[in-house]
């Protein structure tokens, strides 16, 4: 479609980006970020700064428990002419540790033991910058959401039970990073949510398909959120977007999550059979979606180019406005 053009005040313009930023210990992504001259974190402001959403969605962001490093991060972009006074984000799933083997190798206190794969707690998860106000007195975090409590769950099986064991069934999340619907309030537009979450990659795991079906139900989430499922949902002047590692042709995942969350009466798709992220392994495909409701009119949306100084991914954006 259309290159980018600056946003105008009659305009929501919001995005999705999987930055890849994370690092290999806790800390170093902040460390990083206040040098000023990492050049991986220079792209990923570049790739913002060119596209100038109004909300943007972070995946593989590295969490702390002050925010410091998104706070960093956004003063950054601050500093080069972009700024987004509001973020949000909270304690996610990922590296949050447990005493119980959960992925099955029959070793516990790895990392695959973690509520959401990760070496440390907050590794590679999620952030939202907001140039607009963020509710976040009235933030619905579905992160703590059980696996076995989402209606037709796909939890892998065995014939003597739950995969690895009944006490991992017990306490297996759903979420990998988390699930969050944030309500952000427009001066023009009124209110608005954001529905994001950064599903697993439905690979790297044995014939039990853990992580596959756990990506599935990562992605189906949301079709039972819609459907009230877990309360009240928005039903007006939403958008769905993140990372949901799942492509809806292509790939060893179950594409029926994200064909179902594509053919959604609720949703839209501004940019179909586009491709978002080139891995070496598969080649391109599209994972990274921004999917706004039905009653938003769609004014533009790119897939921005990749920027391999950046990351895999491109950053996916699309602008709104109130018909």
């Amino acid at each position: 479609m259309s290159t980018a053009l600056p946003a105008i005040a009659e305009t929501l313009r919001v995005a999705t980006f999987n930055t890849e930023l994370s690092r290999k210990g806790p800390g170093i992504l902040l460390r990083d970020i206040l040098k000023g001259s990492d050049v991986q974190i220079l792209a990923v402001m570049d790739t913002i700064i060119a596209a100038r959403p109004d909300v943007i969605a972070l995946q593989g962001f590295d969490y702390d428990l002050k925010n410091a490093a998104l706070g960093a991060f956004a003063n950054g972009l601050k500093e080069r002419g972009l700024d987004y006074p509001y973020h949000f984000a909270a304690p996610p799933n990922a590296g949050l540790q447990t005493d119980i083997d959960l992925d099955g190798d029959g070793d516990p206190g790895g990392p695959g033991d973690a509520q959401g794969y990760g070496r440390f707690f907050g590794q590679g998860s999620m952030a939202v910058l907001s140039r607009h106000p963020i509710d976040t007195s009235m933030v619905q975090d579905y992160s703590i959401v059980l696996w076995k409590e989402l209606p037709d769950n796909l939890y892998p099986m065995t014939q003597s039970g739950p995969f690895p064991s009944a006490a991992a069934h017990e306490i297996q999340r759903l979420s990998t990073n988390g699930h969050w619907v944030l309500p952000i309030d427009h001066p023009e537009m009124g209110r608005f949510h954001i529905l994001t979450f950064h599903a697993s990659p439905p690979v790297f795991d044995g014939p039990e398909d853990r992580n596959g079906r756990r990506n599935h139900d990562e992605v189906a989430f949301w079709s039972h959120f819609l459907g009230g499922a877990f309360g009240p949902a928005p039903n007006e002047a939403f958008i769905l977007m993140g990372d949901a590692n799942l492509d809806p042709d292509r790939g060893d995942g179950r594409s029926i999550a994200i064909q179902n969350i594509l053919d959604h009466p609720a949703l839209q798709d501004p940019a179909p059979a586009s491709t978002t992220v080139a891995w070496p392994q598969t080649g391109k495909m599209r994972v990274d979606y921004v999917l706004p409701s039905r009653d938003w009119a769609i004014v533009d949306a790119q897939v921005a180019p990749l920027n391999e100084a950046a990351s895999r991914h491109s950053l996916v954006w699309v602008a709104l406005k109130k018909p």
